[in-house]
């Protein structure tokens, strides 16, 4: 029998969470650290990098160059990640498609979810390189969403 290692063992909870940030920041930075505390109850290590690197003395997001800064740095965190969990209950911004499109790139597994019981996602979990004809990718990739 093979013995997996610590790090193997805790990276298949690291998460990456995509939710929308730009906009109404206030509602959209509370829906974010619900969607934190969502996957933390799921067992869960999240990682959201709109909440990290948009505070004050960090990065500006309303300046085009930090906010690009911003992204690349979540986007590195990736690697070390399980998968990307994509949270919908607001919509899907142009940033959390970026994300989408990056995590299908590196073959991430991606998780759609919703804090409302009500409203149902997309089944998950969807491995976007087992590509469907009509997915959300090729959905976002043709402009249709």
């Amino acid at each position: 029998m093979i013995e997996q290692s610590y790090y193997d063992i805790v990276k298949s909870y690291l998460v990456i969470v995509e939710s929308p940030y730009a906009g109404d920041v206030g509602q959209n930075v509370a829906y974010a650290r619900a969607c934190i505390k969502d996957c933390l109850d799921r067992g869960e290590y999240p990682f959201a990098s709109h909440l990290l690197y948009t505070q004050e003395g960090i990065l500006d997001d309303t300046k085009p160059d930090e906010r690009q800064l911003g992204i690349d740095a979540g986007m590195a965190w990736m690697a070390a990640a399980a998968k990307v969990v994509v949270y919908l209950d607001l919509g899907l911004s142009n940033g959390m498609k970026y994300g989408i499109e990056k995590a299908s790139a590196a073959g991430k597994t991606i998780e759609f979810r919703n804090l409302d019981p009500d409203k149902v996602p997309m089944p998950t979990p969807i491995d976007f390189p087992a590509r469907k004809e009509d997915d959300l990718l090729t959905q976002i990739r043709t402009g249709r969403i």
